[in-house]
């Protein structure tokens, strides 16, 4: 007996329902792209390694899927290298390329190569999957869909103010009210790393910090502490453990912790900005919320770091982040160009809407109405009533084989066709069509005219 077919652990197929309801979330992302004057560019599945490895941290460089080079990919690799058993020697010369870890950098890499054809500054969205070697577990996935939105050539903090109110217009949108827009900013954490001692171990001291929500502040306190940061710096982290109230008030203890830190105080500066901004234009659904234990663990990020919460009550995590991150293009010898962008995390928000019911029951209707197969002459011209409804836009199709009424009643009803439409022996004759509408069962006599007009 042949072993059933399966698919690798932390991917998923997508019945017609599930494509319907993660098309609408696109098309939402997308409208709302647009509208706030952002460009679609794509970039390939995957990347020359060098593109991708080194820019997300060792954490990061861990969930990158490595690609096998082509052919006899062993035969580059010389005894000694193969006896050393060093897989990540060994797989610098077996794999040149990877699948991409997220669409930001791929996109740092598309404005240097192109730098010559785009008008700065740069407004694109991306919405494309990316790929993580991740643990797989509710929410997060191996293969799963970013869509982000990135400015480049303006360091302007006018731009963080549109992200947070695109994230404000996406999620009104959808109906997902009550989200938790969390705000950070990369100076601050740099500046709390000066105070405390610990410049030198700033990535170490942001990723555990980053793990804060997750592990709880002993755990955090007790990774610092085996990355090398000292205790006495990990005591003076204390107030930061406790910083709580509204922005006003977290803003004023800050700024009495990070007194003796420029780049901490030119942090605090631009969040002040950033929050004025956002009220004086004010928010629909959305709330901004001051996080200085955000981090996000990811190298690149300079200046304000985003991270999007769902309703209280929602167990989930971030459905959304992002932030500014200067030297990203740098890094690909493009100078001076400051950046900044925010990502949602389709299949995360998927998930809360399909918990929060608020998937509209119409999207997944993707035929409006069903002709009866009452055998070849009603066929074909039910076929012709239905190619004068597709021209006019309404979706319809023919069952396509001549079997018992009930059963092809059974198919609309499982597809959730709202219309079907009786074409035998005495409409033939009359030159009419029966509309019946199959939630309430209440059936008409058309012309094709007036069928036409009744469905559209």
């Amino acid at each position: 007996m042949a072993q059933k077919p399966s698919i690798p652990k932390g991917t998923r197929d997508f019945n017609p329902q599930e494509v319907a309801k993660r098309n609408y979330i696109f098309n939402t992302i997308r409208t709302q792209f647009e509208i706030f004057g952002f460009q679609p560019i794509e970039t390939p599945s995957f990347e020359n390694s060098e593109t991708l490895m080194g820019k997300y941290g060792d954490e990061g460089d861990r969930l990158i899927f490595k690609i096998l080079n082509s052919g006899d990919y062993l035969s580059k690799v010389n005894d000694d290298l193969y006896q050393t058993k060093d897989s990540q020697k060994i797989t610098s010369s077996i794999s040149e390329k990877a699948l991409r870890y997220d669409l930001t950098v791929p996109f740092a890499r598309y404005v240097v190569q192109h730098q010559n054809e785009i008008d700065f500054p740069f407004k694109r969205y991306q919405i494309q999957p990316v790929w993580r070697a991740d643990r797989p577990q509710k929410g997060r996935f191996r293969e799963f869909y970013q869509c982000d939105a990135d400015v480049v050539g303006s360091d302007s903090l006018w731009q963080e103010v549109e992200f947070v109110q695109l994230y404000d217009a996406v999620f009104t949108a959808l109906g997902l009210h009550g989200v938790t827009i969390k705000i950070n900013n990369r100076k601050i954490l740099s500046g709390i790393a000066e105070v405390i001692g610990a410049q030198d171990k700033l990535i170490d001291f942001t990723v555990a910090l980053d793990k804060l929500d997750k592990i709880g502040e002993e755990k955090v306190k007790a990774e610092m502490l085996s990355k090398g940061i000292p205790q006495s710096g990990i005591d003076r982290l204390q107030p930061l453990f406790n910083l709580k109230g509204d922005f006003g008030t977290q803003i004023s203890e800050l700024k009495e912790m990070l007194s003796i830190s420029e780049e901490g105080k030119k942090g605090i500066e631009e969040l002040e900005f950033i929050n004025t901004g956002i009220n004086t234009l004010g928010l629909k659904t959305a709330t901004l919320q001051l996080d200085v234990t955000l981090a996000r663990g990811l190298n690149y990020y300079t200046g304000a770091i985003f991270e999007v919460a769902a309703p209280e009550g929602v167990k989930m995590g971030s459905i959304g982040g992002g932030g500014r991150y200067d030297d990203l293009t740098g890094i690909f010898g493009l100078k001076d160009v400051s950046g900044v962008g925010i990502s949602f995390g389709l299949d995360r928000i998927a998930l809360v809407l399909e918990d929060l019911n608020l998937f509209p029951e119409t999207i997944t209707n993707t035929v409006k109405v069903l002709f009866i197969n009452f055998g070849e002459a009603e066929a074909m011209a039910s076929m012709k009533a239905i190619k004068a409804l597709r021209e006019r836009g309404v979706s319809a199709e023919l069952f396509p084989d001549h079997k018992k009424t009930i059963k092809q009643f059974n198919y609309a009803n499982k597809r959730n066709i709202p219309f079907v439409v009786l074409l035998g022996e005495s409409e033939l004759s009359s030159h009419t069509y029966t509309l019946k509408n199959m939630s309430s069962g209440e059936q008409q006599q058309l012309t094709l005219d007036e069928l036409i007009s009744a469905l559209q």
